[in-house]
């Protein structure tokens, strides 16, 4: 099941803020941005770049995920390892708003979804 029309918003607006404060300078945002992407209960955060080797084509790897689990009231946290695979964030697995998820991102204590 999707999220709610109301939830959306809060969403979006959550991360509207979030991106805010992280997203590069406007002057390279074509060489490197960030962006998100919402599929079922799950947001998931972007790194956006042009291909190395044709700047033609624009990627879009994600580097982090949280599935809101509405049983519990909880959204799960996950990165993406260089398997490919997404693991769960063992410092911090769950947390109780989208904002804080967004706010242990922003941390990344362990350098795992900035580097």
């Amino acid at each position: 099941m999707s999220f709610s029309e109301f939830e959306t918003i809060k969403i979006e607006k959550a991360i509207a803020a979030f991106m805010e404060k992280r997203r590069p300078p406007i002057s390279i945002r074509s060489k490197l941005d960030f962006g998100y992407r919402l599929s079922g209960q799950s947001v998931e955060l972007l790194e956006i770049r042009p291909q190395w080797n044709n700047p033609e084509i624009i990627l879009k790897h994600a580097f982090a995920k949280t599935t809101y689990v509405r049983s519990q009231r909880v959204w799960k946290i996950f990165w993406m390892r260089a398997d490919l695979k997404w693991h769960r964030y063992d410092p911090v697995p769950e947390v109780k708003s989208i904002e804080k998820f967004l706010e242990v991102v922003n941390q990344d204590q362990y350098s795992c979804f900035f580097g």
